[in-house]
């Protein structure tokens, strides 16, 4: 086996809907990726699931099943890094599913997990925007708004391993219902949810003609809001414009507490356009303290879809004593 070759991992970067696996070398070099939808969400049919897509990458390669050091694996919901149990992930129905546990006993491998806004953050600081700082927020505003805290170059998990939940603090103690059953969260106000459902209760009032236009018949989601306010409309650029406000108080809120160098954003509501981030960057203008401010940077994340895998690649790595 060629010299790159040694210290092969496997990132595993497990969602609801599809299951993302990727093997790499010790650099962090993807050698091949496979992504599949997740099938049936009951522990033994994921496991199973997982254990296709790593015979299919290793055996794209070419690679023995030896040749590999360990895995890396993201999960959704609250979990218990040491010990590797989901402890709640709803979108696969989950509850103290010990994910360590099982995959090691499929794979005969060493398998360290993690929440996956975790692995995102790690796989920015390693791979992506957050290359060069050692105190990083990394935030992600797609359907919710997660995020993961890297402090000294090392992921930040609190007591009980459920540091990170950004989208969850509060912004508006009267705004409207959250998931999690909390009132004014920050992802209640400014997530893809939010702004899809900001649109639909414009529309349900009598207005957002040209954000019905640009859904086409389809349902009215935060693309379609972005489509129109791209296209000049003023009721969608409000909608944005008032997501993004919020989002700024919540960067803000978190620059003031934890005096971050770097804020990386990523997910896909954040490519909404201009429009969004600007009112983000006034917002924060306004509202964070002056030396805080004055050493943190914006960055928009650079790995796109890959961020989670790569961070899973990134743990398992660090597992190996390379990473």
């Amino acid at each position: 086996m060629p010299e790159q070759e040694h210290n092969l991992v496997l990132g595993v970067d497990l969602g609801g809907t599809k299951i993302y696996t990727a093997l790499a070398d010790h650099s962090g070099r993807v050698l091949s990726a496979v992504k599949v939808p997740t099938g049936e969400h009951a522990p033994e049919n994921v496991i199973a699931r997982i254990v296709q897509t790593v015979e299919e990458v290793r055996h794209r390669s070419g690679i023995d099943a030896g040749d590999i050091c360990a895995l890396g694996a993201g999960a959704p919901g609250p979990l218990d890094p040491v010990r590797g149990i989901v402890h709640q992930a709803p979108n696969l129905g989950w509850h103290d599913v010990p994910l360590k546990a099982l995959l090691e006993d499929a794979l005969q491998l060493p398998v360290a997990v993690d929440n996956d806004a975790n692995l995102a953050a790690l796989g920015e600081y390693v791979y992506g925007a957050g290359r060069g700082e050692d105190d990083m927020v990394y935030i992600t505003v797609s359907t919710g708004i997660g995020g993961g805290l890297i402090f000294g170059g090392r992921l930040y998990h609190g007591a009980g391993g459920g540091a990170g939940e950004i989208g969850h603090m509060t912004v508006d103690p009267d705004g409207p219902l959250c998931s999690c059953g909390n009132r004014g969260c920050l992802e209640a106000l400014a997530s893809g949810t939010a702004i899809a459902r900001a649109a639909r209760e414009l529309v349900d009032a009598g207005g957002g003609a040209a954000i019905l236009a640009a859904a086409g018949g389809r349902a009215v989601s935060a693309e379609t809001v972005a489509a129109a306010a791209a296209a000049g409309d003023a009721e969608a650029s409000g909608i944005l414009t008032a997501a993004g406000r919020v989002l700024g108080c919540g960067v803000a809120n978190l620059v003031n507490l934890l005096n971050p160098g770097l804020v990386v954003l990523g997910g896909g509501a954040m490519q909404a356009g201009r429009l969004l981030w600007q009112a983000m960057e006034d917002e924060l203008q306004r509202r964070a303290l002056s030396h805080p401010l004055g050493g943190v940077r914006l960055a928009p994340a650079a790995l796109g879809s890959r961020s989670g895998v790569l961070g899973a690649v990134a743990l398992a790595l660090r597992c190996t004593g390379t990473g």
